[in-house]
């Protein structure tokens, strides 16, 4: 009977808040309609929104196609929860660059308040501005796109190859041998030390890292996010959960073999650093067990996820079109022949490095940024909005903006190429997004993308398994945070160097 009770009383629960919900959504939008011009978009549908435009799924395509019918800035209502979208190059770059402090705010949604309290990515105010002041000091510090971090990432790529070497030319899956080498990049910088691909601890770390981000873009946490009060039905946010905290705990065990053997004169990364300033600071500092804990989550599920991903996206790409392999062979082969890559070859690389940038564009990794918050009243392009409105800048409709882009939908590395063959800088290419809230470790995974790509391509033809044609290499992204390959498999055939 009490279980009975317990159940009906969610049901009312749940009912209520439906109720004040759609009272003050209806007052709310009649009251904004009246007094300011916002920005337009579908007639939203009481409770539910626009939910029944929306591809849960892929909500960045449907918000793409809206807006070619509502412009570049637009009102969609994910349920209950309005959001204003961002689209074009134009648009975003005004917003993030030239209107950064109104827009530098991060929306924090539901399943991010659960799994990620503070820390750098999904933080506000001065704890966001420290995190990440003290973050982007010390990875500079340690080498983060310098020659510092050149010799680990060099280091790395002979690791790799060996494990890419094991499968003799038959096809296996580049997910996880990608995903254990640019963690290790992260790990050399923030613990001091690699890990050896067969470490228990590692492994775990990185499937709990690699699934989270796979199961925060499934449908079922978007519902979440839009209905709350829905968690006890949500299976993936209780995995979710699980995940996040075996993440901690590993982290905390890593934290506490460091601080165990912490020399203050001699700092091995950025966990010491932390401890360092934490021993210094004092207990009112923003420098405290949770901050650093998540911060160094956040360090590893922005670092890897995406720059494994584009390597992924990148070995595909290959196998599908190998005349634009062989034109980077060729071009690798001459320049470099068969020593090392290294960062100053690519000025003198200019096919491979316009290659890798439309690589980034079309592999198009993070469509949907992660949401901003309006930290005031906004006026911007002749529309209000209110402040604390959840803002998505649409990178997808960026990549592949028509008014920039000559063939926007198909791989064409000629985007960075002029006439002569020399390499071009397009304005329109923000894969890291932009302003304030740019991507800590871009100049990191600039370098990571480089030096990994150029090394496997040096030493491997990448192909399709037998049976399988160019054409067949499925080129859809799986459903998740980021955009990822489908499941794939590919042959390294080792080359001669």
């Amino acid at each position: 009977q009490l279980t009975i009770w317990k159940y009906i009383r969610s049901i009312l629960l749940g009912a209520v808040v439906m109720l004040l919900t759609l009272v003050y959504f209806c007052s709310s939008h009649s009251r904004c309609q009246q007094t300011w011009k916002e920005p337009p978009g579908p007639k939203p549908l009481p409770i539910l929104g626009n939910l029944l435009l929306i591809d849960l799924k892929r909500p960045y395509l449907s918000l793409f196609s809206m807006s070619k019918q509502y412009g570049s800035i637009f009102t969609v209502y994910f349920g209950p929860k309005k959001v204003v979208v961002l689209a074009g190059y134009k648009t975003v770059k005004q917003a993030l660059v030239n209107h950064a402090e109104e827009f530098e705010d991060r929306d924090i949604s539901p399943i991010f308040k659960y799994i990620s309290t503070a820390g750098i990515l999904f933080s506000n105010g001065n704890n966001w501005k420290e995190m990440r002041r003290f973050s982007l000091s010390t990875l500079r510090d340690f080498g983060m796109g310098k020659r510092g971090s050149e010799g680990k990432i060099i280091e790395e790529t002979h690791y790799l190859r060996e494990v890419f070497e094991q499968f003799k030319g038959n096809p296996f899956d580049t997910k996880q041998p990608l995903n254990y080498a640019i963690s290790n990049i992260i790990s050399a910088i923030v613990y001091g030390s690699r890990f050896e691909y067969s470490d228990p601890l590692f492994k775990d770390m990185v499937v709990w890292s690699n699934e989270n981000v796979r199961l925060i873009g499934s449908a079922s946490i978007q519902v979440y996010n839009m209905f709350p009060w829905l968690r006890s039905w949500v299976r993936n946010r209780k995995l979710i959960m699980i995940n996040r905290e075996n993440s901690i705990k590993g982290i905390n065990r890593l934290v506490e073999h460091l601080q165990e053997t912490l020399n203050p004169q001699d700092c091995r990364g950025l966990i010491d650093c932390f401890l360092v300033h934490k021993q210094k600071a004092k207990k009112s500092t923003l420098f405290h067990e949770q901050n650093l804990v998540y911060t160094v989550a956040n360090l590893f599920g922005a670092g890897t996820d995406t720059t494994a991903a584009t390597l992924r996206w990148s070995l595909l790409l290959m196998a599908k079109y190998p005349h634009v392999q062989d034109r980077v062979q060729e071009e690798i082969d001459r320049v470099v022949g068969g020593r090392q890559p290294v960062m100053e070859d690519r000025k003198n690389l200019p096919y491979t490095h316009a290659v890798m940038h439309e690589i980034q564009r079309l592999a198009n990794i993070a469509p949907m940024s992660v949401p901003h918050t309006t930290t005031c009243d906004v006026h911007f392009q002749g529309f209000f909005i209110k402040k604390g409105t959840s803002v998505v800048p649409l990178l997808t409709s960026v990549l592949r903006d028509e008014n920039e882009w000559e063939t926007p939908n198909t791989f064409n590395p000629a985007h960075f190429l002029d006439k002569q063959g020399r390499f071009v800088k397009r304005d329109a290419f923000m894969p890291f997004s932009a302003g304030r809230r740019v991507c800590l470790g871009e100049s990191l995974a600039r370098m990571e993308f480089f030096l990994f790509f150029t090394s496997l391509l040096q030493h491997f033809r990448f192909t399709p398994p037998p049976g399988v044609s160019e054409d067949q290499l499925d080129l859809t992204p799986a459903v998740g945070f980021i955009l990822s390959p489908s499941p794939h498999k590919l042959c390294a055939v080792s080359r001669s160097v």
